[in-house]
């Protein structure tokens, strides 16, 4: 009866004692131990060191893992059986043994042949592949310079699908070869089609090929420059990104002309916002062809792979964007009348047709040309530029609605937003002239007239610059922002003091008493009025006496049938307001 061996897990006993026990029953008996599961590893005291203890769990692992390797009782019967019954098939007659010497001769033979088969068939694939590779090099180039030659005084680009086409790595081994005579870009699909686009540049005389169409995470279209978009216009450069997508300037090859493209993202809300301004554009192209009204001029739409593509005339910069690179240095009081009036005979325009911008901000106006001159200001001891042409454009008209059409709830951008809006009492074309009201405030002094991300703190500015909103509209607004009639707000909290200390009334951020600033501001508390249906028109705007000293070659269009502030024929200019 042969030994159990058995493990000792004890940490007073060393590592030593344990392999001269191991070697004394390894020299002792030869018999086959019967296995027995090791105990469980007490735990260390305190008082050992880390290393003491890592070392011990590293003999143990060695332990486990021969005792993994020893066979143990049944598995040394087996083998012991096995060796038996090899040892009786050898006993064979004399034929059986050549018999199976024969069979062994041809096991080997055809294993080596089988051998000498697969080398050949490796050496005739990397030759075949080597051949492949300059075949299909030479085929590019055939297929290259067969439609350049065709299509040498085109634009139209040529799609050509071959079978079987190298993997991107031979590709790009055999690029110098076909970049010889043209430029191309391979593009991989997910079955064996590779889709090469060749186009025909008039600049130079070589083809180029159309990138993969991919979009990132937002939907935005990833371009590059040089990049040619419905087969006619190459991109330039980019503009200006918002989240409605991506503005780049592109180069018309038909007309060599640098125009805008807004590039909408490929998310369903935003194509169809963009259908929408599409579709006021050219309600706007109709009733005004030669764009006598101020506003942009759409050339050219198309969809492109899903991305709303709007071509615009190129313009300059925006009269935000001005402002921002001048270090927030405000308007000369000339410019912005011209401004102004431009904006409200715009607007205008776009009132008589039933149609609301509601998204008016100075982002959206354009200078035509942003070109400037330079003057050191000793007064603030820097240098400050002054735009050398006021002409502006009216642009974004993604969020136009007619009047027959839905009204969301909520509109314009938040520090151009009417108290109407906020109230959620309903809107039309007023909300456009509050809009203007706080865009000529901005002009005038660089700064924005309502800076605030939160609707009672911006109630609470509108009642400390202009005064108490009107009962009315308190008593009829659904809201939770009014406590029987009143603002409910706490003017001591650390919101109700910054708005006492950064807003003040109206008329005490005037520059100067001069009559143009009276006139000015005038002009701006008749358009901040809170009722809708006391808010100027802008066709009364235009009449004001501000625009008096206007120059008459700054007059875009004179307004006839020219009528009192105090006219009662104006109340049926207006549009469907609160009070109705």
């Amino acid at each position: 009866m042969p030994r159990t061996r058995r493990l000792h897990h004890s940490r007073d006993r060393s590592s030593a004692g344990t392999r001269d026990k191991r070697r004394r029953h390894d020299t002792a008996d030869h018999s086959p131990p019967l296995a027995e599961a090791p105990s469980p590893p007490r735990i260390t005291n305190t008082h050992h060191t880390r290393s003491a203890a890592k070392r011990r769990r590293h003999e143990l692992d060695a332990k486990k893992a021969q005792i993994s390797k020893e066979p143990t009782f049944d598995d040394s019967i087996s083998t012991r059986r096995r060796k038996e019954r090899s040892k009786r098939s050898h006993r064979k007659s004399p034929a059986a043994s050549r018999r199976q010497h024969k069979y062994r001769y041809r096991d080997e033979t055809s294993h080596s042949s089988s051998r000498r088969r697969h080398r050949d068939r490796a050496k005739d694939e990397r030759d075949s592949g080597r051949n492949n590779r300059q075949s299909q090099a030479k085929r590019y180039l055939e297929k290259s310079q067969q439609v350049a030659d065709h299509f040498e005084s085109s634009q139209i680009p040529c799609y050509i699908k071959m079978r079987d086409l190298p993997a991107p790595p031979v590709v790009d081994h055999c690029r110098d070869l076909i970049l010889s005579s043209c430029s191309l870009r391979f593009m991989p699909y997910t079955d064996d089609w590779i889709v090469v686009e060749y186009f025909v540049d008039h600049d130079s005389d070589y083809l180029t090929a159309k990138p993969v169409i991919q979009d990132d995470a937002d939907g935005h279209l990833i371009y590059h420059t040089g990049d040619i978009l419905h087969h006619r216009y190459k991109i330039m450069a980019t503009l200006g990104e918002g989240t409605f997508g991506r503005v780049v300037k592109v180069k018309d090859m038909e007309r060599d002309y640098c125009m805008a493209l807004k590039i909408i993202k490929n998310v369903e809300k935003y194509r169809e916002a963009a259908k929408l301004e599409i579709n006021a554009l050219e309600k706007i192209a109709q009733k005004d062809p030669h764009c006598d009204h101020l506003c942009v001029k759409m050339i050219d739409w198309f969809d492109y792979h899903g991305h709303m593509c709007i071509v615009f005339e190129m313009l300059g910069l925006s009269v935000f964007d001005f402002l921002r690179e001048n270090n927030y240095e405000p308007y000369p009081l000339d410019q912005v009348r011209h401004m102004a009036y431009q904006l409200c005979y715009s607007v205008k325009f776009l009132h008589d047709n039933r149609l609301t911008h509601t998204d008016l901000k100075p982002e959206n106006i354009l200078f035509v040309d942003s070109d400037y001159t330079s003057h050191y200001n000793h007064k603030i001891n820097r240098e400050v530029r002054r735009v050398k042409n006021t002409d502006v454009r009216l642009i974004d008209f993604g969020s136009a609605t007619f009047d027959h059409e839905h009204h969301s709830t909520i509109v314009s951008t938040r520090h151009y937003r009417a108290p109407e809006v906020i109230l959620e009492l309903g809107w039309s074309q007023p909300c456009d002239v509050w809009s203007i009201g706080c865009i000529l405030f901005e002009l005038y002094l660089g700064i924005t007239l309502f800076q605030t991300h939160d609707n009672r703190e911006h109630l609470a500015m509108m009642e400390r610059i202009l005064g108490q909103i009107p009962y009315r509209m308190a008593r009829k607004t659904k809201t939770k922002y009014f406590y029987h009639g009143k603002l409910d707000w706490d003017e001591k909290s650390s919101a109700g003091r910054y708005v006492r200390d950064h807003c003040k009334p109206l008329f005490l951020c005037q520059l100067s008493d001069s009559e143009d600033h009276c006139e000015l501001f005038s002009l701006i508390k008749k358009m901040l009025e809170y009722e809708p249906s006391s808010r100027i028109t802008l066709g009364e705007a235009l009449h004001h006496p501000f625009f008096d000293r206007l120059p008459p070659h700054h007059r875009v269009g004179e307004v006839s049938n020219k009528q009192p502030l105090s006219s009662g024929s104006s109340s049926r200019e207006r549009s469907h307001s609160l009070s109705r």
